[in-house]
């Protein structure tokens, strides 16, 4: 499956690591192999190639059948460095494909994880024709062992496969209407921990975009559909946010109980330079309770609200839809695209099972295999929101994930919902 977007248009290329574990994975549960075996000597010949033990890449076949991006076909080669106490510290996955609507593309992605403190990646893909994507992000002080925690990402990306069904909880499928988005984006964010578990972090983000006419067949275009919508044409915001956050999770990666807690605020203003003018704020709870050794309860419930929003595009309002949860941006609907609905607030929640069923040893480190099934709800709305569980949409289904601890987690999740099935993958949870 060719991976997806967070939210067609972040660095989509997260998948490709989780395409390998998750397909090694099913190989381990097939030889039933819950304990790592002793090393072996190395296999002879074209042996090596086909034991995850001893390959130095994985060829991994890339088959996405997406009815909104068309058929894409291709093949990624995933390489592994691992420390010798085995834990991951580099992953690299170039890949070559080809697309049902935008030609040949190849890219590459690599993941460093040079300590539990600290992460990094680099994403980057090119295609024949409308899309291309650049990614960078650095990540510090992720333990809180010190007083600060910062963040930088740089993005340039376009995509032709963005839809928009309109405003509001309700809308049809058959409003649905497609744009090519052009973005660039400069982000970072500073915190100060007060104790290993309470932040205040300040952020700040600039994102320039311009909407343009959709050039997928058979789609209408945006803006034949919704000529007046707020975010047509080229807008640029620069958002200032302040959030508090209280986190007693055990891992920031693969956590396995604790919680976190946050509140935020923000804002953007013609007078720091941008073109619209909104404001923001909401707070977000995650949940993470053992049931036993082998099995983890994990839950969310987020919200948010924009008490200013008559300027803001549709981009910058709150959505629901995709399949992971992110902070001021996006909450998951597990059984529909990313953005699917969006209007001024929104609440959403959602649980799933975290259960460990297998494991087996690979490029020296172990893997361990986890079924999840999942439940996802939520809305959006422009008022109040009535009775919270009243004209929510739900989702559920079936994660399969393959964790390599302490830093990566690689998925395939099968939602259902509203008649829809839907398969994403990706790397790290959804929320």
């Amino acid at each position: 499956m060719r991976p997806r977007r967070n939210g067609r248009g972040r660095a989509a290329a997260e998948a490709v690591s989780a395409l390998w574990l998750l397909a090694a994975a099913s190989a381990a549960v097939a030889q039933q192999a819950p304990e790592p075996a002793p090393e072996a000597a190395p296999t002879p010949g074209i042996g090596r190639w086909l034991d995850p033990a001893t390959a130095p890449f994985i060829p991994i076949p890339e088959v996405d059948l997406d009815p909104q991006s068309g058929a894409t076909l291709g093949v990624i080669a995933t390489f592994l460095d691992v420390s010798k106490q085995g834990d991951i510290e580099r992953i690299t996955a170039p890949d070559v494909f080809h697309t049902q609507y935008f030609g040949w593309g190849t890219g590459i992605s690599v993941y460093g994880f040079p300590s539990e403190d600290a992460q990094w990646l680099v994403v980057g893909s090119v295609k024949q024709q409308v899309e291309h994507e650049l990614d960078a992000r650095y990540l510090g002080g992720q333990t809180r062992a010190t007083p600060l925690s910062w963040s930088i990402e740089a993005i340039d990306d376009r995509s032709g496969t963005a839809r928009f069904f309109g405003i509001g909880n309700e809308t049809p499928n058959h409003n649905e209407s497609t744009y090519v988005r052009d973005r660039t984006s400069l982000a970072g964010s500073i915190g100060y921990n007060f104790t290993q578990a309470t932040q205040l972090a300040y952020g700040a983000r600039w994102r320039g975009i311009d909407v343009l006419p959709g050039v997928l067949p058979g789609v209408p275009s945006i803006e034949t559909l919704y000529p007046k919508v707020n975010g047509l044409g080229s807008e640029h915001a620069l958002e200032q946010t302040l959030t508090v956050t209280h986190d007693t999770r055990d891992s920031p990666n693969i956590p396995r109980s604790g919680a976190r807690y946050l509140i935020y605020g923000g804002f953007a203003s013609h007078s720091l330079g941008s073109s619209v003018a909104y404001s923001f704020f909401g707070a977000e709870a995650r949940w993470f309770l053992p049931l036993g050794e082998h099995i983890t309860f994990a839950a969310h419930l987020s919200g948010r609200y924009m008490p200013s929003a008559a300027e803001a595009p549709f981009w910058a309002l709150s959505s629901l839809g995709g399949d992971r949860s992110i902070t001021n941006g996006r909450e998951p609907l597990r059984s529909d695209g990313a953005d699917r609905y969006v209007d001024q607030n929104l609440i959403a929640t959602g649980a799933e099972l975290r259960m460990n069923v297998g494991g087996f040893s690979a490029f020296r480190t172990r893997v361990h295999l986890e079924l999840a099934p999942f439940i996802d709800a939520g809305k959006v709305f422009s008022s109040g929101p009535g009775n919270v569980f009243s004209e929510m949409h739900t989702a559920a289904g079936m994660g399969v994930r393959g964790v390599a601890s302490p830093y990566v987690v690689g998925y395939v999740d099968v939602g259902y919902g509203r008649g829809n099935a839907v398969v994403f993958s990706g790397i790290n949870y959804p929320f």
